[in-house]
């Protein structure tokens, strides 16, 4: 018999004292648990778990990338800086600002309450506070609001086609309907007798904004002399404030105002029923002018 052969009959097969080297002497690598579980894998020894620390800086690149293209597309964090907006926003609040949906098409409503790029001439007095380098950084993906942006929070009041004004002890009207604005305006405060404006017409486009705290507001109502009349283009908008996250304690959402659902303040609808009218008329018209003519030539 040659040397390191196997009969396969007069010895067990799983003696491990068997020298089952192959003819030559040529050393054959021991079998590893692994192939013996895995089922052939080419004789590879078992992959090695990678280190946490070796990982982490892939897991935090990850979730930066997250947080800048969440800030980017989804929902970014402003600071309130002023009183303008008491007091449904309190100095010092910190608010999540839907940007997905204007990516869709939507544009501002009427009650809402939105975040827009300073149109030109409204923060120019306004000394920005300059940030350290952690601050920045942050304030670029998303984690914490920019100081160095001037952006302005105020709610709409009118959107393009809108007709607004507001005399003095008088309400704010749009279209002709009051508004009944004593759920969100700050307590004491009159709806314009500060500033007294209108009527405005709303360009396309554009929207007409107020604080809330009206007495303590550099809103539409003091930009009139700027191109639009003081109204705001809706490309500078960044988005609509949904939600109070920070303090805790005053968490809350920022809902429409009823009185912006009231009947007939939108333009658009209110001149519906007289178009569809129109449009109804028309064809009975015609078709009794048709006929009479028909009338007087058979006769």
């Amino acid at each position: 018999m040659a040397v390191g052969a196997r009969s396969g009959h007069d010895e067990p097969e799983d003696r491990p004292e068997r020298d089952e080297s192959p003819a030559g002497g040529a050393a054959v690598p021991p079998e590893s648990e692994g192939d013996t579980a895995g089922g052939g894998d080419g004789g590879r020894p078992p992959r090695r778990q990678r280190s946490f620390w070796l990982e982490l800086p892939l897991l935090v690149g990850i979730a930066l990338v997250l947080a800048l293209l969440i800030k980017t597309f989804l929902v970014q964090a402003f600071s309130i800086p002023s009183d303008s907006m008491q007091n449904t926003l309190q100095r010092g609040d910190r608010v999540l600002v839907d940007k997905l949906t204007p990516w869709f098409g939507s544009e501002p409503e009427r009650g809402e309450v939105v975040v827009f790029h300073d149109p030109g001439g409204w923060l120019e007095d306004t000394v920005t506070p300059e940030p350290n380098a952690v601050q920045k950084f942050l304030s670029f993906i998303g984690l914490m609001p920019s100081s160095e942006e001037k952006d302005l929070i105020k709610r709409v009041i009118a959107v393009g086609g809108d007709t607004v004004e507001c005399k003095e002890n008088g309400p704010v009207t749009v279209n002709g309907k009051s508004l009944d604005e004593k759920s969100f305006i700050f307590p004491g405060n009159t709806p314009c007798n500060d500033k007294p404006f209108g009527p405005i017409k709303v360009p396309d486009g554009r929207i007409f904004v107020m604080g809330d705290h009206r007495q303590n507001s550099l809103d539409s109502r003091y930009h009139q002399e700027l191109p639009g009349q003081g109204t705001v283009s809706t490309d500078e908008v960044v988005g609509r404030a949904v939600v109070v996250a920070w303090p805790l304690g005053r968490w809350a959402t920022l809902p429409v105002p009823d009185t912006f659902d009231q009947p007939g303040l939108n333009a658009a609808a209110a001149m519906a029923p007289a178009a569809l009218g129109v449009a109804g008329a028309v064809p009975l018209v015609l078709w009794r002018r048709r006929r009479l003519t028909a009338g007087r030539t058979a006769g």
